[in-house]
């Protein structure tokens, strides 16, 4: 059975100033979700679930479904704010979605199969993928426990105009995921030494720390531990209208509770992605190399 792909593509591009995930970076127009696509389809992902805005679902459509017609199953799912478990209050000025695990909880009707995660904004590198299909291809299908998530290494994921978020793996001796500390404006300082914002003074980080760069292979058991986890967090958080549920809080909760064991699966493959509009030459420059290295075709969908 062929893995699926669960793209996340709702972000609205605050930091950025518009849609990261429609802009043009590649020779011929093309945009970072245009060689993740390429990569996932070589890789041998059979089924793309888009999850994405309502505002942009034309254009979402537009940009990327003909691409992929004939290929591989394809669905566009909106993640809205209303889209919750019943009988939950919520802050009536609430005016966005519930974060990423939320973003993926909406894709639960389409899944039935062990599936991949990805973010619609980052470069994760053509052997990211097959590493990434590898592992979820050879889980049993009865299988309710065997998820991973692809390492970077930290100095590889970091940006040269401004801060970055990063879920940094806590990892034992066999590279099984203990845990996922989130760490805020991270940086790399003048004295070469990378640093989190913490709540006394900025605390160091390893480069070679590994980074999850959102990169998540699962199992569809997946979604029946979420149902009742996000509704104890919408119970408990629901009333704070700037609340975020990431998919490593989930990821943390079934660690704990013996539900899930993690790999995290190193990975060489060049990482990048747009955070500020000061990082698009860079990645333009970086997509212009691979291609000139013959990693990626002059055309990927010629």
């Amino acid at each position: 059975m062929k893995p699926s792909l669960v793209i996340l593509a709702a972000g609205m591009g605050s930091r950025y100033g518009g849609l990261k995930q429609l802009d043009q970076f590649g020779p011929n127009g093309e945009a970072i979700i245009d060689f993740s696509l390429y990569d996932a389809l070589k890789a041998g992902f059979g089924k793309i679930i888009f999850i994405i805005r309502e505002s942009f679902k034309d254009d979402m459509i537009k940009a990327f479904a003909h691409k992929l017609d004939g290929k591989a199953e394809y669905y566009f799912v909106n993640q809205d704010l209303g889209h919750i478990p019943t009988g939950i209050p919520v802050h009536p000025e609430r005016t966005k979605p519930w974060g990423t695990a939320h973003a993926v909880w909406v894709a639960r009707d389409y899944v039935q199969e062990p599936f991949g995660v990805i973010n619609a904004d980052d470069f994760y590198g053509t052997e990211a993928y097959q590493t990434l299909a590898d592992f979820l291809m050879k889980i049993p299908v009865d299988d309710i426990s065997t998820y991973c998530t692809v390492g970077y290494y930290l100095r590889n994921t970091l940006s040269e105009h401004g801060t970055v978020n990063r879920g940094i793996c806590q990892i034992d001796d066999h590279k099984f995921l203990i845990g996922i500390n989130e760490r805020t404006k991270i940086k790399r300082f003048p004295d070469g030494i990378i640093r989190y914002d913490s709540e006394s003074e900025p605390k160091p980080l390893r480069d070679d720390d590994f980074a999850s760069m959102n990169m998540w292979g699962c199992v569809p058991q997946y979604f029946n531990v979420m149902d009742k986890h996000f509704r104890d967090f919408l119970m408990e958080n629901g009333m704070d209208p700037k609340s975020e549920y990431y998919i490593p809080t989930l990821i943390d909760y079934m660690i704990s509770s013996n539900l899930a064991t993690v790999e995290v699966l190193p990975s060489e493959s060049t990482w990048f992605g747009v955070t500020y509009p000061e990082d698009k030459p860079a990645v333009m420059e970086a997509i212009k190399k691979l291609i000139d290295s013959g990693k990626y075709p002059s055309n990927l969908w010629a």
